[in-house]
């Protein structure tokens, strides 16, 4: 490997132990439906494209790698090895032929991201290294890989300086209002994105249970021997199908200022996934190559997200997702249960008790008994 991070990966360099590799691989193998469909919006959003070019113009590649150059810990070699040979056997596994640089940032909140807008650029914290171990750790790099292959470096850096930064530049001809629609839209995309990234961490990985012992670990500290991963995803689907409408409500109130989702969703849809039939098929050497991206049809995609987006609906425990399923099958009664859903919004005052739904109106003569 070069000084610079770079190095054209002549697939000389072997994982450590043996793991299935997929040359010629294309994002498309892992991506989640929903991270294609939330980036076509994206792009579509309107002054999306103003902030973009604007953006891209003010933050030079350079001054991202001056930056972590200067205060950072570049992974080679001679530093942070272990990692170096996580990030050219992640490299190697997907085929990314370029192995970007990779840094090692003082943080104790345990984080890594993909940036970079010309080539990307990955950084993880000693919060993050000093949590994980190989295995679970391997799955991070992967995942970091995953996103520059699927060249999400760009747009999480632009959340990145919009979030910190641009907000507070008054001289951007969009106003505020407009740049909190684009951070927004930016963050519902790289909450899809993350899920694509976990996959492809999966891939790199190869051990589901690492895997989600890594997103536990996030979660929950370095107590691995407190916590359980059956009972970790026994909370998903406790959030999923707990509550009622306004709980619902409450989770995407909750979901919207957050760049990433909630690490029991994120280890429910990867275990799901990883007892799919598409990763079974990808393991057995059966996916889309980057060969083929250039034939790869717009309409496909959008009617693969849309097929998606509906069984998702339909076979989700949520209640909010019930009602809409409902509606688009036409069920009756929908009146009834959207104010069944949302009783308490207007509770009545502490203490009053609320009649039950099925007795008279007041006006209605007492009953009797017998």
């Amino acid at each position: 490997m070069s000084d610079d991070g770079h190095e054209h990966n002549g697939h000389e360099h072997v994982p450590s132990r043996q793991r299935r590799r997929f040359p010629g691989i294309s994002s498309r193998a892992y991506e989640h439906p929903a991270d294609r469909s939330a980036l076509v919006a994206l792009r579509k959003l309107s002054g999306f494209d103003t902030v973009f070019k604007a953006l891209s113009g003010l933050l030079p590649e350079r001054s991202l790698r001056l930056l972590f150059l200067s205060d950072s810990v570049r992974v080679s070699d001679e530093q942070f090895a272990h990692l170096n040979d996580m990030l050219r056997d992640a490299c190697y596994i997907l085929d990314l032929e370029k192995v970007p640089p990779m840094y090692v940032n003082q943080d104790p909140q345990p984080n890594a991201m993909c940036i970079g807008l010309d080539e990307p650029i990955i950084v993880v914290t000693t919060g993050l290294v000093e949590l994980l171990d190989e295995e679970e750790m391997r799955a991070v790099v992967g995942h970091e890989v995953g996103h520059a292959l699927s060249g999400h470096s760009v747009y999480r850096t632009i959340l990145l300086f919009l979030t910190n930064l641009a907000i507070r530049v008054a001289w951007i001809p969009l106003g505020t209002l407009a740049i909190m629609a684009i951070v927004t839209a930016l963050r519902e995309w790289f909450r899809k994105s993350e899920l694509s990234a976990d996959r492809a961490g999966l891939l790199v990985g190869q051990d589901l249970r690492a895997s989600m012992r890594g997103l536990m670990k996030i979660a929950g500290g370095n107590h691995l021997h407190e916590m359980n991963v059956d009972a970790f995803l026994k909370q998903a689907e406790e959030y999923e199908s707990g509550g009622d409408l306004r709980d619902s409500v409450l989770k995407i109130l909750n979901l919207l200022p957050r760049s990433h989702p909630f690490t029991t969703i994120r280890a429910a849809e990867l275990k799901k996934w990883s007892e799919s039939r598409d990763y079974q098929r990808i393991m057995d050497g059966h996916y889309p190559r980057r060969s083929e991206d250039k034939d790869t049809s717009v309409s496909d995609s959008f009617r693969e997200s849309a097929a998606s987006y509906a069984g998702n609906v339909k076979s989700s425990k949520d209640p909010l997702m019930k009602l809409v399923s409902d509606i688009a099958g036409g069920a009756g009664g929908l009146g009834g249960r959207v104010r069944r859903g949302f009783d308490g919004f207007t509770s009545s005052a502490p203490g009053e008790e609320r009649p039950p739904r099925d007795e008279p109106p007041t006006d209605a003569p007492p009953r009797t008994e017998d």
